[in-house]
């Protein structure tokens, strides 16, 4: 299998999706630009949040389905988003590859 790359949105919108995935509300657009918000303050439109997703659909590492219409959303139907198996192992990828360049790292660095 080669290597799939990442951005550093795709890997950020990667890691929100893992984490909202597991909320009761699930992974969607507007509740991953939420959670993006939150945790890195920058502000991110909710189409450039679907763009990345259609995209790490298209490389396997999510899936999707329509969730149930809700009077609060006008009879609409959220796309929520999961990680699928390849995601999950390019995320633990992303993770190992990071914490051996920060291992590496002299301790005078930090100081």
């Amino acid at each position: 299998m080669s290597r799939t790359y990442l951005g550093e949105f795709e890997e950020l919108v990667l890691l929100a999706v893992a984490l909202l995935e597991q909320q009761p509300t699930g992974a969607y657009g507007v509740s991953i630009a939420d959670e993006l918000k939150q945790r890195t303050g920058r502000t991110t439109s909710v189409t450039g949040v679907h763009v990345v997703l259609y995209r790490l659909e298209e490389k396997g590492l999510v899936c999707s389905e329509l969730g149930g219409a809700t009077l609060a959303r006008g009879g609409r139907r959220k796309r929520l988003f999961s990680l699928t198996a390849a995601g999950q192992q390019v995320l633990q990828e992303m993770r190992q590859l990071r914490l051996a360049f920060w291992e590496s790292l002299p301790t005078l660095f930090f100081s």
